[in-house]
């Protein structure tokens, strides 16, 4: 059982989202450029699986909890996505992003959810 609905966690996305999360962040698009670290930090909160879609401009990643499929980031597009939902793993969402835009955005997140870790 998660401790966190989606509606919080997208809330505290919205409010941790920021040019130290993504190089392409923005405040029309928020969203833009978060799929990768985001989909890490889902996958630490509530566990599951992350997968990717092909897009023209690369992969796009997001989670898999308890088999629904979570796209956090998915406001980024304007266009609706057909999503072919192939595997993937930290390693390759870890090829979208770096360590310090991951600690940022998961302390952040953890942060407005008031998440204390011991």
């Amino acid at each position: 059982m998660n401790l966190y609905t989606t509606d919080e966690i997208i809330d505290a996305l919205y409010k941790a989202w920021s040019s130290q999360s993504s190089s392409k962040w923005s405040k029309d698009n928020p969203a833009n450029g978060q799929c990768g670290v985001t989909s890490l930090v889902v996958h630490d909160l509530l566990g599951g699986k992350i997968n990717k879609t092909a897009l023209p401009n690369g992969w796009h990643f997001y989670n898999v909890v308890n088999g629904t499929r979570i796209d956090f980031t998915s406001s980024q597009f304007s266009e609706e996505i057909v999503y072919i939902d192939v595997p993937s793993n930290r390693e390759e969402a870890f090829q979208d992003t770096n360590e310090d835009q991951y600690r940022y955005l998961k302390e952040r997140v953890v942060e407005y959810l008031n998440i204390s870790y011991s």
